[in-house]
C-alpha cells in the first residue's frame, strides 16, 4: 500500500495490461494461485490468460450458443464453466483439454458455483439444480423448484447449498438431498449473497427492494427505496457491511447493530454516472470495487466515505460488465461490454 507524506493511506487503481477477447465479458475469475484469469465471452469462447502479462494460455471453446458463467475450483486447478448448451463444462487449467462435459439438467445452464474446499460443484439450469464431487460425478439433484432458479451459493461454514427462485430462498444439504433451511417470501429474488460468518442470507429482488434473512432464527426484514432492481451484492470481510447496487450509486448497509441495518440510513456513495453492474469487496480487506454502466470501475474507502483520489479506471465506450479481485487482494480483474479484459493493481 502507498502513503502520502502525511501518512494516510493512497490507494489508487494502476492498469497493468489490457486484453482483448471475441465479445461482451459476461464474467471474470482469478485461479487460486493468482497465475491465470479466465474470462468468458457471451457468445461462447473462454479465454484462459497469464494474469501477470494478459497473453492468451488457452482459448477454450467454451459453450454453443453463449456461455452464462465462469468458476475457478478453489483450491485445485478445474475450471467449470455453464453455458446455454445445457451444459456443465469442466477444463484442465494447466492444458486447456476438457475433462467433462455434464448434463445441467435443462436447455441452458445459467450458475455455477464451488463449495469453499473445491469439494462440490452446483449449477443451477431452469428449475433444476445438481451438485457434482470434482471429478464431475452427480451427487445430488435438488428438488424441482416452483419456478425459475435466478442464483445459487453456498453457505459459509457448511457444505449446504441455497437456492433462489420465485417464493423462496431455500437450503439443501446434498448429502442427504434433505431441505435444511427454507426461507419463504413472495416475490422474485435475483441474486443472494450470505455473509461470511454464515449468519446472514441477503438477496436483492426484482422489485427493487433487498430483503435479510437471520439464519438461526428466520427473522428477516426488508430495505426499500433503490431506484432500479437489485442485482449487486457484497458482504466485506468482517459480515458486518452489504454494499448493494440497484442504482447509480453505492448504497453501503451497516448490518453490526443489535437490529442490524434495521432503522439505518445506509452509507451512499456517488461517483458513477449510470447504473452499477458489478460490486466486489477484497476477501480480507476494506477496499470495494464497483462497475457500471457508464464504463467506469471505481476503488473505494467506505470509511472514508468517498472515492481515493485516483481510484478509477474507465473504459472507452463499453460498461464495465464484470469484476474480481485476485486471491491476494492485490489487484482487480474488470471486463467489459466490448470484449476488454483489464487487470488494475490496487495500491
Amino acid at each position: 500500500m502507498l502513503h502520502s507524506r502525511s501518512g494516510a493511506p493512497v490507494n489508487k487503481l494502476r492498469l497493468a495490461w489490457k486484453a482483448s477477447i471475441p465479445d461482451h465479458v459476461i464474467g471474470v475469475s482469478w485461479a487460486p494461485d493468482g497465475k491465470l484469469l479466465a474470462a468468458a465471452a457471451v457468445s461462447g469462447p473462454v479465454s484462459v490468460l497469464d494474469a501477470g502479462t494478459g497473453k492468451p494460455v488457452h482459448e477454450l471453446k467454451g459453450h454453443g450458443f453463449g456461455t452464462a458463467a465462469v468458476a475457478f475450483q478453489p483450491r485445485g486447478t478445474v475450471l467449470a464453466t455453464a453455458g446455454q448448451d445445457g451444459k456443465v463444462r469442466l477444463w484442465d487449467a494447466a492444458t486447456g483439454a476438457e475433462l467433462k462435459a455434464l448434463d445441467g439438467g435443462a436447455a441452458w445452464v445459467e450458475r455455477v458455483e464451488w463449495n469453499a474446499a473445491g469439494t462440490l460443484l452446483a449449477a443451477a439450469a431452469g428449475k433444476t439444480v445438481r451438485v457434482w464431487d470434482a471429478a464431475g460425478t452427480l451427487v445430488r439433484e435438488c428438488p424441482p423448484q416452483a419456478g425459475t432458479v435466478t442464483d445459487i451459493g453456498w453457505r459459509p461454514g457448511a457444505d449446504r447449498v441455497t437456492v433462489l427462485g420465485y417464493g423462496a430462498a431455500n437450503v439443501y444439504d446434498p448429502a442427504s438431498g434433505q431441505l435444511a433451511r427454507a426461507f419463504a417470501w413472495k416475490g422474485s429474488p435475483l441474486k443472494l449473497a450470505w455473509s461470511p460468518d454464515g449468519k446472514v442470507l441477503a438477496h436483492g429482488n426484482q422489485d427493487s427492494t433487498v430483503h435479510f434473512w437471520y439464519h438461526d432464527t428466520g427473522a428477516d426484514l426488508q430495505m426499500y427505496g433503490y431506484p432500479t432492481k437489485v442485482r449487486e451484492l457484497a458482504w466485506d470481510y468482517s459480515s458486518r457491511f452489504l454494499a448493494t447496487g440497484g442504482g447509480p450509486m453505492v448504497c453501503i448497509w451497516d448490518c453490526g447493530g443489535p437490529a442490524g441495518p434495521e432503522g439505518t440510513k445506509p452509507q451512499m456513495l456517488e461517483g458513477h454516472e449510470d447504473n452499477l453492474t458489478a460490486v466486489a469487496y477484497q476477501a480480507r480487506g476494506y477496499l470495494l470495487a464497483s462497475a457500471g454502466a457508464d464504463g467506469r470501475v471505481i476503488l473505494w474507502q467506505p470509511a472514508n466515505k468517498k472515492a481515493p483520489k485516483g481510484g478509477e479506471f474507465r473504459f472507452d465506450g463499453a460498461e464495465a460488465a464484470a469484476v474480481a479481485w485476485s486471491p491476494d487482494d492485490k489487484s482487480l480483474a474488470a471486463g467489459a461490454g466490448d470484449g476488454t479484459v483489464a487487470v488494475l493493481r490496487a495500491g
